[in-house]
């Protein structure tokens, strides 16, 4: 799927190996995780497979570069990937699979970690504002609001999880609460 998230970067405009990496740290890496030696060896996969062009250009006083477009084909493909019915993604959550053994840890331990969890897991840790700050950058570069409006959506729905998660947080920490009282009474 880091292959279509490239392509769909380069379907707003041409840019170099260096402007993809900082516009996928702007947009995508608030809930795709990659490497940059991850998105480079795509770079090379997607050109190889023909959906991407690169334009060598010669620069005076500075390195030369490698502008990289998304050809016809590598449109077919995003477009074609975007309206295929979405398999479930396989769940691999390590949060819930810690959270399932926790019996093996005592109820302050687990006070503990559910009270650190929602800074430590949440997908937006400094909040929405600098996604939508970004996407409201970039929805003026490419000047064309419908899309920006379905980055927003993304944003909304990270703030939404976050939400989730405090809320489940504090429902986890009031219970292990009540058991703590519990066992103190008896």
């Amino acid at each position: 799927m880091l292959k279509h998230g490239i392509l769909g970067l380069l379907s707003y405009g041409d840019m170099t190996g260096y402007e993809i990496m900082l516009t996928f740290r702007d947009s995508l890496s608030h809930f795709w995780s990659a490497q940059t030696s991850q998105i480079y060896r795509e770079l090379q996969a997607l050109e190889k497979s023909g959906w991407l062009g690169v334009t060598h250009v010669t620069q005076e006083g500075r390195p030369d570069k490698n502008v990289l477009s998304i050809t016809p084909e590598g449109r077919a493909e995003l477009a074609r990937w975007v309206r295929s019915s979405s398999s479930k993604t396989a769940l691999r959550n390590p949060m819930m699979m810690k959270t399932f053994f926790r019996g093996e840890c005592s109820i302050e331990e687990n006070i503990a970690y559910f009270k650190a969890l929602p800074e430590s897991e949440s997908v937006l840790p400094h909040g929405g504002e600098a996604p939508a700050a970004a996407i409201a950058q970039y929805g003026k570069i490419i000047d064309e609001p419908l899309k920006a409006l379905y980055w927003r959506f993304t944003v909304d729905f990270g703030v939404m999880y976050d939400k989730m998660l405090r809320q489940w947080c504090r429902h986890c920490i009031e219970e292990l609460e009540g058991l703590r009282l519990e066992n103190t009474v008896d």
